[in-house]
């Protein structure tokens, strides 16, 4: 493989390097012109390029694949990633992602949380609010606070093979009608008064 190299050098352009492979039909180019440095790989179908500023770097390229140790990445002021394809993020280890202060994730059409155990705290108030709620639990659900409120606007169901309700002190059942119907009922107590 026979390669063709120029250097140019130009007070007003500044330094071009340029490399030619004629068999891969490759033009490698290198140029300092005093503001910029540019470098550029063209192909028969691709080109990628390298664009140094004073104030910026700019990589612009089909594939773009960093391998190292370990990476940091650090800005001072705002970090932004964007993909108009799929943008997958994969960790073998522990995972953790946090803001000092609000943290936002939104999905527009559907979000899944998956694992072996869930664990969700916040130390002022937790809110799920949705068109339909559903809370489910294959082997137990379990509902628990100081104090328990549970609202329908239109219409609670309480529906079980069986159902126990017990309170420690007083406990109120009211109804503008109430009903309470059994194959077999029992109403049992020290005192109980009817009406």
């Amino acid at each position: 493989m026979a390669l063709v190299c120029k250097i140019e050098l130009s007070q007003t352009d500044g330094i071009t390097l340029t490399v030619i492979n004629k068999d891969g039909n490759i033009t490698q180019t290198a140029t300092f012109d005093g503001t910029l440095i540019t470098l550029t790989c063209k192909g028969e179908e691709d080109t990628s390029t390298i664009t140094q500023a004073t104030d910026s770097i700019t990589i612009a390229c089909k594939d773009f694949i960093v391998n190292a140790e370990s990476i940091t990445c650090k800005s001072t002021e705002n970090t932004l990633h964007q993909a108009t394809g799929t943008f997958g993020i994969n960790s073998t280890k522990t995972a953790t992602f946090s803001s000092s202060v609000d943290m936002t994730v939104s999905a527009a059409t559907q979000m899944s949380l998956k694992a072996a155990d869930f664990a969700t705290t916040a130390t002022n108030s937790a809110k799920v609010t949705a068109l339909t709620t559903t809370i489910n639990g294959d082997t137990k659900a379990t509902v628990s606070g100081l104090e328990l409120a549970l609202t329908g606007t239109t219409q609670a169901n309480l529906k079980a093979a069986a159902i126990t309700v017990a309170a420690d002190t007083t406990m109120n059942v009211q109804g503008l009608t109430t009903t309470v119907k059994g194959v077999t009922t029992n109403i049992q107590g020290t005192l109980v008064t009817l009406g």
